[in-house]
């Protein structure tokens, strides 16, 4: 198979660029040059941002089995693209997201759920879900319904991750002492690890599979203690998980998801939104998602290879809670803790 990837060097871009090139795959990666690719992959520099930013492209006479695009702003980019590879590419591969939604989304939301409205193919830059919406209508348009595979993200952990969520988290047990644990221990929780992300997207491709996907673990493929317990034990175990009540943690002003990563609280719309969605479709064309344990020692084997300081995207806040309010946070909290760093240990 011959694959494009555009991008290709951070994260989802170049899971999918290693796990073709383990499959044998021909690949070429189309980059800003910031970032050096995967050893194997043939590299050409652009920027789509600029106004000659596809060159590179348009001079060759390269065609592919599919193109893989990650793109997260302005819809128009992926237009561009789309309308001058729809000839010389038999597919075109979409990383969107659930955020394409409207919101709130139900519960156990599927794909034929309703979708964010004001989009637009050809749009400049606006807010996340618009722009993810617009660069799905962009390959679509360009590529058609048959020849068009939106992939539609949730929360997406694992080595390379340069939002921040899972590297915080196990820096933060890393360091030890009292962690405050949002409750609760058996909160489930739903998310995607990126290789099993990647590992989809080119079955997809050698399955010729048309159409939105759902793409996330199945609803309580883990849950919140197993996922710290697993950074606790990685990371040598030090840590005191303090759980806390959310109504606590609440109230100590502390925003879910931005200063707590991953967690949302039970019952909430952003909870449901983040953690129930519906993936039948995506489990019946070879979804395969491997255990969290697996997810958080691979993420701290690279995150200590590179130092300890995971990237981060300039385009994405932050993520994380400061010291003074966690310990406020564990000040006001009720009760004694509850279990070690290690599962079955007490304080």
């Amino acid at each position: 198979m011959r694959l494009l990837v555009l991008g290709g060097t951070e994260f989802v871009g170049r899971a999918v660029v290693e796990a073709a090139l383990g499959r044998g795959w021909e690949v070429t990666v189309l980059h800003r040059g910031r970032h050096a690719p995967p050893a194997g992959a043939r590299a050409l520099h652009g920027d789509r941002t600029a106004p000659d930013g596809l060159a590179a492209l348009a001079g060759a006479e390269d065609t592919w089995d599919a193109v893989v695009d990650t793109w997260s702003a302005a819809p128009r980019a992926v237009g561009d693209a789309a309308r001058l590879l729809r000839g010389r590419a038999g597919r075109y591969v979409y990383v969107s997201s659930r955020s394409v939604y409207a919101w709130p989304p139900p519960a156990g939301c599927a794909e034929d759920a309703p979708l964010v409205e004001g989009a637009s193919a050809d749009a400049g830059q606006s807010d996340y879900a618009r722009d993810k919406r617009g660069g799905e209508l962009a390959a679509t348009d360009a590529f058609g319904a048959d020849r068009s595979v939106l992939v539609r993200a949730g929360l997406i952990l694992g080595p390379y991750e340069n939002v921040g969520r899972l590297p915080w988290w196990l820096n933060r047990v890393a360091r030890g002492g009292p962690v405050l644990a949002p409750g609760a221990r058996d909160l489930p929780l739903q998310y995607i690890d990126v290789r099993d992300l990647a590992d989809w997207t080119l079955g997809a491709v050698e399955r010729e599979l048309s159409g939105p996907y759902n793409l996330v673990s199945p609803p309580g493929h883990t849950t919140m203690g197993r996922l710290l317990d697993a950074c606790a034990r990685v990371t040598g175990g030090a840590a005191e998980l303090r759980w806390t009540d959310p109504a606590t943690v609440l109230a100590a002003g502390i925003e879910p998801w931005v200063q707590l990563p991953v967690w949302t609280p039970p019952g909430s719309d952003l909870y449901d939104a983040l953690h129930t969605a519906d993936v039948t479709r995506a489990r019946a064309t070879g979804l395969a998602c491997r255990p969290v344990e697996d997810t958080v020692a691979d993420t701290w084997t690279w995150l200590r290879d590179i130092g300890g300081t995971a990237p981060r995207r300039p385009d994405r806040p932050p993520v994380g809670l400061d010291p003074e309010t966690e310990a406020k946070a564990l000040a006001s909290a009720d009760g004694p803790p509850e279990g070690g760093g290690v599962p079955g240990t007490t304080p």
